[in-house]
């Protein structure tokens, strides 16, 4: 069974600039709550980037191996979810707003997760990493 969670934000940055920023992997530590993102393998962006992010605590920590196999700079980004606990699709779909603004969405398709709980959870942490991240950004109040 596949969970379908999403969070948007608007941000106060150029589609270019808000792109660079979500495809930024090892930055991402800054905004996403106790993960860390690592280039792997491939190129350290664009299609076939091999990423390792862990996110948790010691020995709570969940390591998600990922591939890069949809890029479409500057609006889209989709990784496919190849860990042994963390598996499906992660998709980054930037969209202008107006010259210097945009939205971000960041949506999980993830295999297995829990429903109702898992839905909620995710949901909430999509959308508290997306504001965190949106505080990044140069332009940001």
């Amino acid at each position: 069974m596949r969970t379908v969670m999403a969070a948007s934000v608007d941000v106060d940055a150029s589609v270019d600039e808000a792109w660079a920023a979500i495809t930024d992997w090892p930055a991402q530590a800054a905004w996403m709550p106790l993960t860390r993102v690592d280039v792997v393998g491939g190129p350290p962006t664009g299609l076939g980037t091999r990423l390792r992010a862990v996110t948790g605590v010691r020995g709570a920590a969940v390591v998600d191996e990922m591939e890069v196999d949809h890029w479409e700079p500057p609006y889209r980004c989709e990784v496919r979810h190849d860990g042994r606990r963390v598996r499906g699709r992660g998709v980054f779909v930037v969209e202008p707003l107006d010259d210097n603004r945009a939205r971000v969405r960041w949506e999980e398709q993830l295999d297995g997760l829990p429903a109702r709980v898992g839905v909620v959870a995710g949901r909430w942490i999509l959308a508290l990493a997306l504001r965190r991240f949106a505080k990044t950004l140069p332009g940001a109040r």
